[in-house]
């Protein structure tokens, strides 16, 4: 006898995918099958991850399985990175059997690498530079610039040119981030070393290390 609610979540994973299109893959994880090496049993454009049904090898599915009497919280729109470096915006939604234990997954991962291209293009065309301001005529105690803007547009390079947002980079990325934005002089400004820090991450001592590997 077909699983009404297994039916019902097919149909809603498809329509999700004709929604979103070809770069949004919706997976469903049978958990009762307590397995995380063959637990999907439906896929809409598996391409996005190179999956296809009974396949597995999930996070989510391992700790669903090794906490099977512990209610699970679903997780929403966060990042995650693919083997091929895609990055992807992903929701986990658990639903629960009959006797309020997790009985499927519906896993949506939206890849949105070339959104985030995009994105950074726009940013680049309509981004403008601060006005160049004659020291003579300034206001005494004024500063011709908003450093704090000039920081924020300094770790936005630093980010582009790596390529990857700062929650998903490795060492070595944050490394040549790190090193680019001490190239550009980010350094020279007061209390920079907080706010980078912070952006990528790490602590202080772990932030001038990178900066002076290879020095």
């Amino acid at each position: 006898m077909p699983d009404s609610k297994l039916e019902l979540l097919k149909q809603i994973a498809h329509g999700l995918a004709a929604q979103f299109g070809n770069d949004c893959e919706v997976v469903i994880h049978d958990l009762s099958k307590n397995s995380v090496e063959d637990s999907i049993v439906y896929i809409e454009n598996g391409q996005v991850t190179g999956r296809a049904v009974g396949e597995g090898l999930s996070g989510v599915v391992l700790k669903a399985i090794q906490h099977p009497d512990t209610p699970m919280t679903d997780h929403l729109a966060y990042l995650s990175k693919t083997a091929s470096r895609h990055i992807l915006r992903c929701s986990t939604l658990y639903i629960n059997d009959d006797s309020g234990k997790p009985h499927y997954i519906l896993s949506i991962n939206y890849d949105i690498t070339n959104l985030l291209a995009l994105e950074n293009s726009i940013h680049y065309l309509t981004g403008t530079q601060p006005k160049e301001t004659d020291s003579s005529s300034a206001e005494p105690g004024t500063v011709p610039i908003d450093v704090n803007s000039l920081l924020d547009e300094l770790i936005n390079q630093a980010d582009l040119s790596v390529g990857v947002p700062a929650p998903l980079m490795n060492r070595e990325e944050k490394i040549r981030a790190i090193q680019f934005l001490n190239e550009a002089g980010a350094f020279l400004i007061t209390k920079a070393g907080d706010r980078i820090a912070e952006h990528f991450g790490i602590s202080k001592y772990t932030l001038y290390n990178y900066v002076n590997i290879n020095k």
